[in-house]
C-alpha cells in the first residue's frame, strides 16, 4: 500500500462529528489526509465554473503569470461562490476536530495551472507554510498553528499534473536537505510522494509538512481552491474587505462570517475565545453535542 493510500479517507461526505481516533492518529503521524468525494459532482461543477470565470477575467485584464497560470490570494474575496466551501460538511469537520472552534481562514487562494508548453528552469520550491513563523518560533518541532484544506476541481489522479508533493511525516522536522540556492538542481527530499486526487476530493495537511507543487506537463489544467485555517488570535492575511462591501455578505451563514473575519468584539465576541457563546462555530457545535471536552472555555 502506498503512503497516500494509507492516508486516504473513505469516499462520501462525512457527517458532522469528530474525527475518529484512527483518522486523527494517521493525521498526527503523516501530516495529511486525502478525503475522497468531499464534494458532489454538481458542487465541483459549480465551483469550477466560478473559478473559470475569475480566470477568464484575469486573462482579459492581463493579470495572469507569464506561463498562463493564476495563483490568486483571497479566494472568497475574488470568487464569492466558494464561500460555501469554507464550512463544507464534506471536509470542514476535520478542521474543527483538529483546531477546535476558535478559528478563522487566515490565508486562501485560487489556483489554475494550464499545461506548460516548454520545460521550465529548475527551482527548489519545497517549503513549510507559515512564513516568518518558521524563523521566529524557537521550538522543535514547531507548533502546528494551522492546517490547510485543498479542494480539487480537476483530475490530478495521475502524477505530473501539478500535483501536491509532500513528505509524509515531515511536519515533525524543522529542516530538510536542500541546495545552497534554489536554482541549483537538487533531488526531491527522500520519501516524497505526489498526492493524486480526483475532482471533488480534498486534501487536508498540517501547515508544517514540507511540500511543493509538481510541474504540469500533462494535457490537463490543474484547478484547485485552498483554505488555510488558524486560531482567531492570529491575523488574517487575506483582504476580505470586498466581501463586506458586497451583497454577498448577506448570503453568509454565521459560521462562514466567523471564518471570514466578520465576527468580532462588536458582537460581544473576542478573538481569544473569552466569550464562546458569542462565537458561531462554538454554538453550532454545542447545539449538536460535538464540543471537545478537552477544550473547555477559558471562563466557565
Amino acid at each position: 500500500m502506498t503512503p497516500e493510500a494509507a492516508t486516504a479517507v473513505a469516499a462520501g461526505p462525512v457527517t458532522p462529528e469528530l474525527m475518529t481516533r484512527e483518522q486523527r492518529a494517521r493525521f498526527d503521524r503523516d501530516g495529511y489526509l486525502v478525503i475522497r468525494g468531499a464534494l458532489r459532482p454538481d458542487e465541483v461543477a459549480g465551483a469550477r465554473a466560478a473559478l473559470d470565470r475569475v480566470y477568464a477575467d484575469a486573462a482579459r485584464s492581463g493579470r495572469l503569470n507569464p506561463d498562463g497560470s493564476m495563483h490568486l490570494l483571497g479566494a472568497v474575496a475574488n470568487c464569492p461562490e466558494v464561500a460555501r466551501l469554507t464550512d463544507h460538511p464534506g471536509a470542514f469537520p476535520y478542521v474543527w476536530s483538529i483546531l477546535g472552534w476558535n478559528i478563522h481562514v487566515y490565508h486562501s487562494h485560487l489556483d489554475v495551472h494550464p499545461p506548460l508548453r516548454a520545460r521550465m528552469p529548475f527551482r527548489f520550491e519545497w517549503h513549510q507554510d507559515g512564513g516568518r513563523q518558521n524563523r521566529e518560533i524557537e521550538t522543535s518541532p514547531r507548533p502546528r498553528l494551522s492546517v490547510k484544506l485543498a479542494y480539487w476541481l480537476s483530475d490530478v489522479s495521475a502524477s505530473g499534473r501539478g500535483n501536491l508533493k509532500l513528505v509524509p511525516g515531515s511536519h515533525l522536522v524543522n529542516w530538510i536537505d536542500g541546495p545552497p540556492r534554489r536554482d541549483i538542481e537538487w533531488p526531491d527530499p527522500e520519501g516524497a510522494v505526489e498526492v493524486t486526487a480526483g475532482p471533488g476530493d480534498a486534501v487536508l495537511f498540517d501547515r508544517r509538512i514540507w511540500h511543493a507543487r509538481s510541474r504540469n506537463y500533462s494535457p490537463h489544467t490543474r484547478k484547485a481552491v485552498f483554505f488555510g485555517y488558524t486560531y482567531r488570535w492570529t491575523a488574517i492575511r487575506d483582504d476580505n474587505a470586498p466581501i463586506w462591501a458586497s451583497a454577498w455578505s448577506a448570503r453568509l451563514n454565521p459560521v462562514q462570517r466567523q471564518l471570514l473575519g466578520g465576527i468580532g468584539a462588536g458582537d460581544g465576541d473576542h478573538a481569544w475565545g473569552h466569550y464562546p457563546d458569542c462565537t458561531p462555530l462554538h454554538e453550532w457545535l454545542n447545539e449538536r453535542g460535538l464540543l471537545d471536552p478537552a477544550n473547555p472555555p477559558l471562563k466557565p
